[in-house]
């Protein structure tokens, strides 16, 4: 009994220690900060890559965790062959239509770094994220067209992300960063306030 409570012991004073030392030091901040970034969106909407933008403001919600509204868009552009059936194949109407689809997704991204786990000198940041919203869609089809208008289609209006990246600080207020992810993967500027 006596071994179990100077093991307790030293364990609570040990504990104790860490908690007081981790006081001491100023946790660093990574919050109240504007990713504007650019990249490619990939996300299930549209059936191939296309070219990204996306930006989100992070505030701290609390010790190595950040909450960060944000918002993207991409855009691509196919063609669809068609004709009318009830014509024949050589009828002007059989040819290539052209459409422009659109993804803008909107919600919030959780971010929790790993800077201390890392031991990461102060101009590295790494993070695992989460993100998740919804993604308003849109297909613009060729004013001839006729057809079917459905298109590649292959995810629902909820729009969820896994994310991990880095940003290297190129000075206190700015900085530039790599977000890879499930969705859309970014390279851009932060900016610290």
């Amino acid at each position: 009994m006596k071994k179990l409570f100077l093991i307790s012991f030293v364990f609570i004073a040990f504990l104790n220690n860490k908690i007081i030392a981790q006081d001491t030091t100023v946790p660093e901040k990574f919050g109240n900060t504007l990713n504007m970034g650019v990249g490619v969106g990939y996300y299930g909407y549209v059936g191939n890559a296309a070219p990204a933008f996306n930006v989100n403001y992070e505030f701290d919600l609390f010790r190595n965790f950040t909450l960060a509204p944000f918002v993207g868009i991409y855009t691509f552009e196919d063609y669809y062959y068609w004709g009318n059936p009830n014509l024949p194949p050589s009828d002007p109407s059989y040819r290539n239509y052209y459409y422009r689809e659109v993804v803008i997704p909107v919600g919030a991204k959780g971010t929790y770094y790993f800077d201390q786990l890392f031991h990461a000198g102060p101009r590295w940041d790494f993070y695992a994220a989460a993100s998740i919203g919804f993604a308003f869609r849109s297909v613009i089809w060729d004013n001839a067209y006729n057809g079917d208008r459905s298109v590649y289609q292959d995810a629902g209006p909820l729009y969820m992300n896994l994310h991990i990246g880095s940003e290297y600080h190129l000075s206190q207020k700015a900085g530039l960063f790599l977000d890879l992810s499930t969705g859309v993967s970014t390279f851009g500027l932060a900016i610290h306030f």
